[in-house]
């Protein structure tokens, strides 16, 4: 898994500053008709609510249409900022948690940790001080943020909820997958469990991820967590068979679903179950909407493979050369047509 971060403070009804890794931007207007100011530009995206359907229109850059980037965050640095009376009657921890996040929201990284460090003795300042340091590739630092987070886990949440702040992040998994995870108890054993892999103490890692998953059977973040450092590790035979128990009765709704399917037909191929492994890789390759494109050409290889084990090179050859036409550089293909 890899770490990003995305948050979304909401100043007031209609009005929201999102924050991510490319930038900021300010959205006004009602549900299904937004006007977005941002470092890219200005957009107008208008749609039905419920249906999915909406249209954006760029505009072009300008002193009127565009807005700087260092402008955007001030709505939610203000709302972040305590008054006179307010830091008299404030205790000195969710001062400094407050300063910590408006440091944030105003991308200084560096300044939010230091402000964060003296808000320990708060869950949520623990756990967003865990965070900042995952973000900074810090996960040394972010270890005993995060532990100390897991310690209060009780109130977590508490005051995030007091100031309206709403954090999350993301993960991102191999062939482009990225989930979106809240600032919560799950999120916080995820954080922790990246803390823990990126230490290479994997073992660790998983055990919070099996004690995470025995709680959220279905929830296919922490399942599919699980069965990539499963995968990713030296497999045998009880690891095939514990990511086929992960992904048993499986259907492909999602695309951390077609990931999952990946690696169970890599399991079952790992078993000698070969034509199990290609209606698994089949049943993947039926879904295309909304799939990253390089994890269906993954898809598509790996049924490539196994048509060769299977003795059908005719249909090997096929899926090949049709990989082959979409990517020419993917992987070994083009040396296995003998095109190299």
């Amino acid at each position: 898994m890899a770490f990003r971060f995305w948050r979304r403070v909401k100043i007031a009804p209609g009005v929201t500053v999102n924050f991510s890794k490319s930038g900021a931007s300010l959205s006004v207007g009602p549900r299904g008709a937004k006007i977005t100011f941002g470092p890219r530009g200005t957009r107008i995206t208008a749609g039905i609510p419920g249906t999915g359907l909406y249209h954006t229109t760029l505009l072009p850059q300008g002193k009127k249409t565009s807005a700087s980037l260092s402008s955007v965050p001030s709505p939610a640095a203000s709302a972040l900022t305590l008054g006179f009376f307010q830091r008299l009657l404030t205790p000195p921890a969710e001062i400094a948690f407050v300063e910590g996040c408006r440091e944030l929201i105003l991308g200084h990284e560096e300044n939010a940790l230091e402000k964060l460090q003296k808000a320990l003795s708060l869950p949520d300042g623990a756990l967003t001080a865990g965070l900042v340091a995952l973000r900074l590739e810090r996960s040394k630092e972010a270890l005993p943020y995060l532990e100390r987070a897991l310690q209060l886990k009780e109130g977590l949440g508490k005051t995030f909820a007091k100031y309206g702040i709403h954090l999350q992040f993301t993960l991102t998994f191999p062939y482009g997958i990225t989930l979106p995870v809240p600032a919560d108890p799950k999120g916080l054993l995820l954080a922790l469990a990246q803390v823990y892999e990126d230490l290479g103490e994997v073992d660790h890692a998983l055990t919070l991820l099996e004690g995470l998953l025995d709680t959220h059977p279905e929830d296919e973040l922490p399942k599919l967590a699980v069965t990539r450092l499963l995968m990713d590790r030296k497999p045998g035979e009880d690891t095939y068979r514990r990511v086929l128990q992960l992904t048993a009765s499986l259907k492909n709704e999602t695309a951390a679903h077609t990931l999952l399917l990946l690696y169970r037909a890599r399991a079952l191929k790992g078993l000698k179950l070969l034509e199990a492994a290609k209606d698994t890789l089949t049943q993947a390759l039926r879904r295309k909407k909304d799939r990253p494109s390089e994890l269906m050409k993954a898809l598509q290889y790996e049924r490539a493979l196994l048509y060769e084990d299977l003795g059908e090179h005719p249909r090997a050859r096929k899926e090949l050369e049709k990989l082959y036409a979409e990517d020419p550089t993917f992987s070994d293909v083009a040396a296995r047509l003998g095109l190299s």
